[in-house]
């Protein structure tokens, strides 16, 4: 299964009102391991930026400037995550804003490019109700090192998000993210530490004489609190 861990920074909180994705993040998984490959981009996003959100995620119109377009980088954006189950945290905010970028390109919308849609944030609060369930605090909870977090990052939350998800679903130790090198572009890359548990030799400790007349005493118990309907240990029949 290919899966893409994805988040988006905006200019604000409505797409409807004008607001634009300045921000996007995109992390692949395949069979439930990251594979190094991503994909990046800060937008122009053709407006001014509210010290709002400049306060969220630091990206300045000034440092935008320069940057590409939507439009110039759609084609590449939809060619990554093309028939992938797409993942993000909040999903209706980011797909919001990404269906409303591509209504802008005349493209169709996500849904008709990617396999299916998963929101992390409904996962979580189904699985911890009443609690808070943000990414930071699912960090926290799941004992995912974020400490390398600031400011609010596209792809770095989607990194984030991919360790969240795999303890979110399955519990698995741990995947190492290297930040060693840039992850904010090109050349960042991905690692996972793998465990194989073939290699653990586990040693089988045998019950003691005492410990095993316990456990048949337990049983004759058992026996006589159910009116001797105790199935298991009886002989089958041939």
């Amino acid at each position: 299964m290919r899966q893409i861990f994805f988040d988006t920074e905006t200019t604000g909180l409505n797409p409807e009102s004008g607001d634009r994705v300045v921000d996007i993040g995109c992390v692949e998984m395949v069979n439930r391991q990251l594979t190094g490959r991503h994909l990046h981009f800060y937008l122009n996003p053709e407006r001014d930026m509210p010290e709002e959100a400049f306060r969220v995620h630091g990206l300045s119109i000034e440092f935008l400037s320069d940057k590409p377009k939507f439009a110039q980088i759609v084609d590449e954006f939809l060619e990554f995550i093309r028939d992938a189950e797409l993942i993000a945290h909040n999903a209706a905010f980011d797909v919001g804003f990404i269906n409303a970028e591509l209504k802008r390109c005349g493209k169709a919308p996500l849904h008709e490019c990617v396999e299916s849609v998963r929101d992390t944030l409904l996962m979580a609060r189904d699985m911890f109700p009443g609690k808070a369930n943000s990414l930071d605090a699912l960090c926290r909870r799941l004992e995912v090192d974020n400490s390398n977090r600031g400011l609010h990052g596209a792809v770095k939350d989607a990194e984030l998000l991919a360790e969240v998800f795999i303890r979110l679903t399955r519990g698995q130790d741990s995947l190492v993210i290297d930040d060693s090198g840039s992850s904010s572009g090109e050349g960042g890359q991905l690692e996972v530490a793998a465990i194989d548990f073939s290699a653990f030799d586990l040693p089988v400790i045998a019950a003691t004489a005492e410990e095993l007349a316990l456990h048949d005493k337990a049983l004759v118990d058992l026996d006589k609190a159910s009116g001797g309907k105790r199935i298991w240990q009886v002989p089958v029949a041939a």
